[in-house]
């Protein structure tokens, strides 16, 4: 049941749920989900990001609902979202941009992942659960549902086992008709945010099968009820960053550092991810006032030979990006690598024209290394807001080089 408090955030429970906020007329402005509403809901009011400058001088109240788990707040956003239609969500996402859930009308229905409510190539009858705003978080709990309700992602199964089978995330190639499409049933009850009549009903069914003195079912069905549970209780889907960041503080730090005059609004960071030069991917990730901005992430399928050069690999990235004029250009460019890696992003900017401040982190011992200077700060000695920030911007640019070839490769493992 929904709660609502006044405009301020300091009777909201520190736990995992969903919140509205609302105008003085009862319409929702904007929901959405959190690991800790109290610390969520205070931070659109205490240091607000531009998108919440639209609408936050409107709140009137904030309801919420607190979940169990975290699944549970990624269900319960995206039931309340498709349901409510918030204004600002409405604005800032088409369909395009939102995920949905395809379960595929088919024999052996198989389940994807869209951002797209009607998918070429299949029947207009297929079922789309969501929206779903945050994708990686989306995919994180599949991963972890398939585990107990093994599902189809691919048309053809060959007539031996597939990589998904020795994973246990596939039911093989001769399932039972009846007990798969049992299973995906289960499966479209708990992601629409039914999950406890899908226990209650593998209850019975377990109970049904000990009667019968069909033991080995009755294991199954036990298994996966505890299976369930242990998830969705104790599932960590939610993105969790390094920290809280003063961003004034940060920023100070960094344009000392850089001998920057102009403020860094506008922080791009670049990572490469390949197993050998195969399915290559990079990836550009953005940070607007200290904090990530995900609708301006950017991936690139590298283009060149599948061959392991990272640094030409890098160029090819930085270049492609740079042809964007399109995309606001950066106050600061972050590079995952030393100074090999650093010299071939600079050469680039140089051949561009381009005048960008310019950073390469080095694993090894986070050493920060600067164009023209000889040896690198130690992010142990730089203020820690600005340290703390520097590693986030990093992170996040190899997390999402690693998501996206992860993907690649998973898709030619269903080709």
């Amino acid at each position: 049941m929904e709660k609502f408090i006044l405009k301020g955030a300091k009777d909201l429970p520190g736990t995992s749920g969903v919140y509205c906020f609302k105008d003085k007329e009862n319409r929702d402005l904007y929901i959405g989900k959190a690991l800790n509403i109290k610390d969520r809901v205070k931070s659109h009011f205490s240091n607000p990001s531009f998108r919440d400058g639209l609408f936050m001088d409107k709140v009137a109240k904030t309801g919420f609902i607190e979940t169990d788990s975290e699944i549970e707040a990624l269900l319960l956003e995206a039931k309340l979202i498709k349901e409510r239609r918030p204004l600002y969500n409405v604005l800032w996402r088409d369909d395009k941009n939102y995920f949905f859930i395809v379960i595929t009308k088919e024999d052996f229905p198989r389940v994807l992942i869209s951002h797209q409510t009607k998918m070429k190539n299949l029947e207009k009858e297929n079922e789309y659960i969501g929206p779903f705003v945050e994708g990686e978080a989306l995919k994180k709990t599949l991963r972890l549902l398939r585990k107990i309700f093994p599902y189809y992602s691919s048309k053809n199964h060959p007539k031996g086992l597939c990589p998904w089978c020795h994973l246990k995330l596939c039911p093989g190639p001769n399932p039972s008709r009846q007990e798969y499409r049992r299973s995906v049933k289960n499966l479209k009850a708990v992601l629409r945010g039914e999950s406890r009549s899908v226990v209650k009903k593998l209850q019975k069914e377990m109970e049904q099968y000990s009667k019968f003195l069909e033991y080995e079912k009755a294991g199954e069905a036990k298994n996966q009820i505890q299976a369930l549970e242990s998830v969705l209780s104790n599932a960590r889907v939610f993105e969790r960053m390094k920290g809280s960041i003063d961003w004034p503080k940060a920023e100070k730090e960094i344009k000392s550092i850089l001998k920057a005059k102009k403020e860094i609004s506008r922080a791009e960071a670049f990572d490469v991810s390949n197993i050998q030069g195969k399915k290559a991917t990079a990836s550009m990730v953005v940070f607007s006032q200290g904090k990530p901005d995900k609708d301006l992430y950017r991936k690139f399928r590298i283009r060149l030979l599948d061959t392991p050069n990272d640094t030409a690999m890098l160029k090819e990235a930085i270049s492609r990006r740079l042809k964007h004029k399109d995309w606001p250009f950066p106050d600061l460019m972050l590079i995952d690598g030393g100074k090999g890696q650093l010299n071939a992003a600079a050469s680039v900017l140089k051949q561009s024209g381009k005048r960008i401040n310019l950073a390469a982190l080095a694993k090894r011992n986070n050493e920060l290394f600067l164009p023209g200077k000889k040896d690198p700060y130690l992010l142990k000695d730089l203020q820690k807001d600005a340290s703390n920030f520097i590693l986030q911007l990093r992170d996040e640019a190899h997390r999402f080089a690693v998501s996206y070839h992860r993907k690649l490769r998973e898709k030619s493992l269903e080709e």
